[in-house]
């Protein structure tokens, strides 16, 4: 099982793919780890060298003393690429994974080829309810947020229509460390990068879910028109498009992955 030390973090890694192709990174939302990315995997890895990791407090990654920052994540990025050889690579992330996606699109321009930023915002506020989110995980545990995340997450009919894919997302965020969940939460809330984005050049689509609570179609819309010849897609799907509508958040990542190739 694959781990590497990078800044004062153990990340836990998986690479998929054939040798020789196109390096893609994939990036995890809060509360999930790297099998966020399961539907699109049997896609992508017929085409991509598939990078996967635990996002720092997550999966099978260390739990280093909060609160973190976009910054922190989109550094180990970095690190991570450094560590195995990668000079440039697509990067896909999903919600938090997204903002740590435009941190390395502004930060990092020169490591990244095509970005997806998926179901995600450049600002998430107010900071009144991220504090009360990280209050209520402190006092009570996971187990006190679980169902209002997936309802948040999962539109009712993909909840019915699903249940046991519904349920392994469920226990991924059961799993995750309390400690390293709130740490997370910090860094979301402290983020803000709607200036930021404007100078990001590497050729991006922004993927949007019509019924996303969390990161409402509206904001990716926002980022998309800030991103200069930004693509923006919406699915009609909540939070995670990526499960909901994998199907077709499938083909629309390897087209646009593969354009030009």
């Amino acid at each position: 099982m694959p781990f590497i030390d990078i800044n004062d973090a153990r990340l836990h890694y998986e690479v998929d793919g054939q040798e020789g192709a196109p390096w893609l990174i994939l990036s995890n939302s809060l509360g999930t780890h790297l099998e966020m990315w399961d539907p699109q995997m049997p896609a992508l890895r017929s085409r991509f060298r598939v990078l996967r990791y635990d996002t720092r407090g997550h999966g099978m990654s260390a739990v280093p003393e909060g609160p973190y920052s976009v910054e922190q994540l989109g550094r180990d990025v970095v690190a991570l690429m450094d560590e195995l050889g990668i000079a440039r690579a697509h990067f896909c992330g999903l919600s938090m994974g997204g903002m740590t996606g435009m941190w390395l699109g502004v930060h990092a321009a020169e490591r990244i080829d095509r970005l997806v930023l998926c179901n995600t915002s450049a600002l998430i506020g107010p900071a009144e309810v991220w504090n009360t989110r990280i209050a209520k995980v402190n006092s009570e545990g996971m187990d006190a947020i679980v169902q209002a995340v997936i309802d948040r997450w999962f539109t009712p009919a993909y909840q019915q229509r699903a249940p046991e894919d519904v349920a392994q997302v469920r226990d991924m965020l059961r799993q995750t460390p309390a400690d390293g969940y709130t740490a997370n939460c910090a860094a979301v809330r402290d983020m803000d990068q709607r200036a930021d984005v404007a100078h990001i050049k590497a050729p991006t689509l922004v993927i949007a879910g019509t019924h996303d609570l969390a990161t409402p179609a509206k904001d990716g819309k926002a980022v998309a028109d800030s991103i200069p010849g930004a693509r923006y897609i919406e699915l009609d799907a909540a939070h995670l498009s990526n499960w909901e509508q994998a199907e077709r958040f499938t083909a629309t990542l390897v087209d646009f992955l593969t354009q030009g190739a």
